[in-house]
């Protein structure tokens, strides 16, 4: 696929492709829309083809490298050697294209992933000209925007169109297990309550700015440094870890916000980055002006990207925490750990140096009777009802559940499953009755912990 620059709009030329190519099938219902796609979350869900949506796919964004870096990504998927996709990307680029992509009506599902800043905004627009709206997190970053997003929801229902963010943790085969054990009383017993010193649910998210992304060096767009644009991390990346506690704790459950949530505490603090590790993973020659406000001494960027938050849930004391780091050390990425205590057992995973780097569930027992290993050994031959080949190890503290590799797929491979699970609410119309006043939920508990945090004394 080839692009050209025309009068300040891209246009694409797919060169050497019959007609029937661009022919939809009675199964394709579904035509994407993609938004000003500034983060590479946007094409990774279009990392794989899916049957009933359409190879073409519309494009509006203004011109500039986070269009072209887009379209390269999508590039690599239809030229890479195994299971190449066949996406037709088709761009209008140019100031007005939100306006323009509202009046052309060029497909039924806009997926958003990109600025944060201006996020809400999209959401609303795009569903109150009643398209279905596909999106990454966070939707939004500040708790001005949360009435906003409220409303937004609430016209979707009128307009009986779906809005959905994409939760990529609930797709982790550890996180999956470790929920799918504490729904089993035998090995888990009750969810404790916990206490804000020793909280009953605690996930810990380790990220980093020098990343890997579909085989190469990620190159970030320089807004992403910027927190009034790209958002906090207590806002950002923690949004998957209140999600996951919600999601785990109180599993098909109906979250109020307004009676269910107690935000106990908030902290957050600084990621210090010095310009030259800004080149590298922006490929540009220095600090924009809009990022002056963060420098020390005109050398140093500090970031706010970490964030913790103390809280109660239902009664249950948890705390969710996101830490970045400029590069992760050799042979290491993305981490995460995370413990469900139970009145029989802890499920924790870690994913240290111990563990290679690779997330691992263990189920350490506190307090059980004899039988316990009978007791675990039944509920591991009924969860090999829903995942074959699982077995755990005993160990010194307990047992390591063994995951078959087929089950490991990678944080990009869950792009693929989410957009899967869209795709089966749209078929049916609606989403699960939980999901819509549990994402509501989830953006009230991390816009209210910014807002505490910044009125608490920052650090560690």
């Amino acid at each position: 696929m080839k692009y050209i620059h025309i009068n300040k709009t891209l246009l694409s030329i797919s060169l050497g492709l019959s007609s029937a190519v661009f022919a939809q099938s009675q199964k394709q219902t579904v035509k994407l829309i993609t938004l000003d796609p500034g983060h590479f979350h946007a094409a990774l869900v279009q990392k794989n083809m899916y049957p009933e949506v359409s190879p073409t796919v519309q494009v509006y964004a203004p011109v500039g490298n986070d269009l072209h870096y887009h379209l390269d990504r999508i590039n690599s998927y239809n030229s890479r050697a195994d299971k190449p996709t066949d996406w037709h990307e088709k761009i209008y680029a140019g100031n007005d294209y939100l306006e323009k992509m509202l009046a052309d009506k060029a497909g039924n599902v806009v997926v958003i992933a990109g600025n944060n800043r201006i996020k809400a905004d999209y959401l609303a627009k795009s569903i109150g000209a009643g398209f279905n709206v596909l999106s990454d997190k966070p939707m939004i970053i500040d708790a001005k925007d949360f009435p906003k997003l409220q409303a937004t929801f609430k016209k979707a229902s009128e307009k009986k169109v779906l809005l959905y963010d994409i939760m990529t943790e609930r797709y982790e085969i550890s996180t999956m297990l470790q929920r799918a054990f504490s729904m089993i009383p035998s090995v888990f017993g009750k969810l404790e309550k916990g206490t804000p010193e020793n909280p009953a649910v605690t996930k810990e998210s380790v990220h980093h700015f020098y990343k890997y992304v579909s085989g190469s060096v990620l190159t970030r767009p320089t807004w992403f440094m910027d927190v009034a644009q790209q958002g906090e991390g207590i806002v950002d990346v923690t949004t998957h870890l209140v999600d996951l506690i919600q999601w785990e704790c109180f599993p098909e459950q109906i979250i109020d916000y307004k009676k269910d949530i107690k935000i106990t505490n908030a902290k957050r603090w600084t990621t210090d980055m010095t310009l030259n590790q800004f080149k590298t993973i922006t490929k540009t020659e220095g600090f924009p002006t809009f990022l002056k406000k963060d420098l020390a001494n005109d050398t140093t960027l500090k970031i706010y990207a970490n964030g913790e938050i103390n809280y109660q849930l239902k009664g249950v004391h948890a705390k969710a925490s996101v830490i970045w780091a400029y590069k992760a050390p050799e042979g290491g990425g993305d981490t995460h750990y995370s413990i469900m205590r139970g009145t029989k057992a802890n499920l924790i995973i870690r994913q240290g140096a111990e563990q290679a780097y690779k997330p691992t569930l263990y189920i350490e027992p506190v307090n059980v009777s004899g039988n316990y290993e009978a007791e675990l050994s039944k509920a591991v031959a009924d969860l090999q009802k829903d995942f074959a080949g699982i077995s755990v190890k005993k160990n010194a503290k307990g047992w390591e559940v063994i995951i078959p590799e087929k089950y490991k797929e990678g944080h990009e491979a869950h792009f693929g499953r989410v957009t899967e699970k869209y795709l089966e609410f749209l078929k049916v119309g609606k989403l699960p009755k939980w999901e819509v006043p549990n994402m509501i939920s989830k953006y009230y508990t991390t816009t209210k912990a910014l807002e505490l945090a910044k009125k608490s004394k920052s650090g560690k």
